[in-house]
């Protein structure tokens, strides 16, 4: 069974305040105080002075239980929102893995899924193990981008996009952190820039990630009061509202702690949550947890995953 062997995250020191964007990218004052009186959103994370290389590298580099196991490494996956996370001909992921002693193995992109990518490629790295038989074997999943277009930086309506990363060594098996279950539902319908689609997006947006999160717990053959916590994606805290409220879930076991000091980080945001969830000891051992997240794009993904500490 699929586990989190390790994860790691990195988060640039330098925050930025969410009317540098806003005002950057043409918003008006009234959109800018419903984003931070409404949607609670404060500051996102920046990196002013490197590139993706730097915010992969600060992740890999927390990754301690890589040490020494990089010979094991049979894949590294990279999660992206975006079909394009730096300018060609540039391949920072190549080079994180030349200089992390990693270039033995499989390399490529995972980008199907917007922001629920990052759950995604967990799935797809488990699988890949489990069809090798290789019980030694390991994947690496990354994930993270830079907020270097206009539309990189700005979830309209919605959200701004923090800079960050997350590093995650998955084990085909493993007694913690095992992977129990994984709902998506892919909505072609919204593959259209038509207004009319996005305001459905909106109407549905809610009971669709809940049907999500419902269906990946009912896989994993639990109740939605065994779920200890979810671990979100960062996009605001009125949205993951929403969602509880159409769960019946308490909201307060949802961990929205970073959506005010971070911003949205592309696909990093549960596997960031993650890390502030065992730092303040929020995972307990044999309690199940989920991972969500929603991605629009080319059409709409809405995704969870159940997992035991």
């Amino acid at each position: 069974m699929t586990a989190l062997m390790a994860v790691a995250a990195y988060l640039p020191g330098d925050r930025v305040p969410i009317e540098e964007p806003a005002r950057r990218l043409g918003l008006s004052e009234m959109q800018i105080k419903i984003f931070r009186r409404y949607h609670r959103l404060g500051e996102v994370a920046r990196d002013p002075r490197g590139g993706l290389l730097d915010l992969l590298r600060g992740a890999v580099a927390l990754l301690e239980p890589l040490r020494g196991q990089e010979h094991r490494v049979r894949y590294v996956l990279h999660a992206r929102t975006f079909p394009t996370a730096v300018p060609y001909p540039l391949d920072p992921v190549s080079e994180l893995c030349e200089e992390f002693g990693l270039g033995h193995a499989a390399v490529f992109a995972v980008g199907h899924h917007a922001c629920a990518s990052g759950l995604l490629a967990v799935d797809a790295a488990g699988r890949l193990l489990a069809a090798d038989g290789d019980t030694d074997g390991l994947a690496l999943v990354l994930a993270g981008e830079k907020a270097f277009t206009g539309e990189a930086q700005l979830v309209p309506e919605t959200s701004f996009f923090g800079e960050g990363a997350s590093a995650c060594l998955v084990a085909a098996s493993g007694d913690r952190d095992r992977l129990l279950s994984y709902a998506t539902d892919l909505r072609g319908e919204f593959d259209t820039d038509a207004h009319e689609a996005a305001l459905e997006f909106q109407r549905v947006y809610a009971e669709a990630l809940a049907d999500a999160i419902r269906a990946a717990v009912a896989r994993a053959g639990l109740t939605m009061d065994e779920v200890g916590l979810i671990l979100p994606h960062n996009v605001n805290r009125v949205a993951w509202h929403q969602v509880c409220r159409t769960l019946g879930y308490p909201r307060e076991r949802v961990l929205l702690d970073n959506v005010a000091s971070t911003g949205h980080v592309f696909c990093a945001d549960s596997f960031i949550n993650y890390r502030t969830a065992r730092s303040r000891g929020l995972l307990r051992r044999g309690e199940p947890y989920v991972m969500a997240a929603a991605g629009a794009g080319r059409g709409a993904t809405f995704s969870a995953m159940a997992l035991m500490h």
